[in-house]
């Protein structure tokens, strides 16, 4: 490419953004949509659209100890597709800034999606994700409850040429040392999490307390406890020990017994889903909750919640600190036009899984629109240092570096007295987003080309 064209290129971009952060995008020539730029070019890229439709492929746990997540995923995504066509009242598109989307599917397509079964296993979801990229036709594959998965699938995405939107993806290695250009992630990670839990922590709990890790055995586990370690270790907590406990266990009795007369104080749940529910109960079953020790009183935290697990968890869950990307209960527009138009669709609010894959689905689509194009490289550039508002958790940044987004993190409680069978996290602080920034060196990776 001549030094013009690429001049030319760096000014089409601009101008795109800055059609659609002002409103105008309406009136963007004919030449730079439905893919006429990339046609144009001759940027011939894996399922480019042809005819009046685009696929989306849904890839979430249907099955597996992540299994409620999925489904919970599943119905945002449909959500999501229904008002990209113009359809329903079009939920956060009402309340998105900037925004391009028109409510005519992307770039004039309708939308149109396929589904794949995660199972919470990284192989049957690399090859769920394949099937759709390879037989359906996907552009982009969204989706997942576990790090793990995430990661896999993220890897076999830049591989293809085809865009990965993560779903439910906590591990700090997701847009840490193994991010990938064609790789985002809406959600937050360990590192903010324990950022966030910090302040509170030492506050209710003290500056002296002998920690006990129970620890998921994958790489979003590792990175969770690493991240809790450095913010306990840093109010001047010791670490006990930490043990790893293999995913979907059921019986955690033979790893919580130990805790019994260690001598620890304070028990950290770093597991999800079905396993900390399991986990919790069982910790609770066995006492822990009702010990003093050290002239104490002994407490669980868990350091990342979902309102699905606080359901299974019931009563077990009430006054247990952690951390949740985003709730139902938040007061701004964008959240209440979410749980609107969820609560109407299905009966009941949405889970944090929901929220973050109905907005990634929304961020794609605005992405491709932003660059005029559905070419992988062009609308990678649309959505790196996207910045944002309108969607739940304050103004967010997709951060260009790591492809991180940066938003408010919530510090949540289990409600002592809960209203409904809903009102289950009690929201303790919200977070400023300034508070949860790193820099992206921290975790190494690198997110490879543009174009593969």
């Amino acid at each position: 490419m001549s030094k013009k064209e690429n001049i030319s290129n760096q000014s089409r971009r601009s101008f795109l953004k800055a059609t659609a952060a002002t409103g105008i995008a309406a009136s963007t020539p004919m030449f730079f949509i439905k893919d006429g730029y990339a046609a144009a070019h001759g940027m011939k890229f894996r399922n480019a659209p042809k005819g009046g439709s685009v696929t989306l492929g849904f890839n979430v746990p249907q099955s597996g100890a992540y299994a409620d997540e999925g489904a919970d995923e599943l119905r945002a995504y449909k959500l999501a597709v229904k008002h990209l066509n113009g359809e329903g009242d079009g939920g956060m598109m009402n309340t998105m800034k900037p925004m391009s989307l028109k409510g005519n599917g992307i770039l004039g397509k309708k939308v149109e999606y396929v589904t794949g079964d995660t199972q919470t296993k990284s192989d049957a979801a690399r090859n769920s994700a394949k099937r759709m990229i390879e037989k359906d036709g996907a552009l982009m594959i969204t989706g997942g409850s576990s790090s793990g998965v995430a990661i896999a699938v993220q890897g076999l995405c830049q591989e293809m040429g085809i865009i990965f939107m993560a779903g439910l993806t906590h591990s700090n290695d997701t847009t840490g040392k193994d991010k990938r250009r064609y790789g985002f992630r809406h959600f937050f990670n360990a590192k903010m999490s324990g950022s966030a839990l910090g302040p509170v922590l030492k506050k209710e709990m003290g500056t002296d307390r002998n920690a006990y890790h129970l620890t998921a055995d994958y790489t979003w586990g590792w990175t969770q406890e690493e991240s809790i370690k450095e913010t306990t270790e840093g109010l001047g907590w010791n670490t006990h020990k930490a043990v790893k406990t293999p995913v979907g266990a059921g019986d955690f009795s033979q790893y919580i017994t130990p805790i019994l007369n260690s001598g620890a104080d304070t028990l950290i749940l770093n597991h999800y889903g079905k396993d900390m529910i399991n986990s919790l109960t069982q910790a609770v079953q066995f006492g822990l909750r009702d010990k003093m020790v050290n002239g104490k009183q002994f407490e669980i935290i868990v350091p990342l919640y979902s309102r699905l697990m606080a359901q299974g968890a019931g009563e077990n869950l009430k006054g247990i600190l952690g951390t949740t990307n985003w709730n139902w209960a938040l007061k701004d527009a964008g959240s209440q036009a979410f749980v609107k138009s969820f609560g109407a669709e299905y009966g009941f609010p949405p889970s944090m899984a929901a929220h973050t894959c109905y907005v990634q689905t929304l961020l794609y689509a605005n992405a491709c629109e932003m660059a005029g194009t559905f070419y992988p490289p062009e609308m990678i550039k649309a959505l790196e240092g996207f910045e944002f508002d309108g969607m739940g958790n304050g103004e967010t940044l997709y951060r260009a570096e790591d492809h991180q987004c940066f938003k408010d993190v919530l510090v949540v409680r289990g409600n002592q007295n809960p209203t409904s069978q809903f009102d289950l996290l009690e929201i303790v602080q919200e977070v400023p987003r300034s508070q949860v920034e790193y820099d992206h060196k921290i975790f190494g990776g690198d997110l490879g080309p543009y174009k593969v």
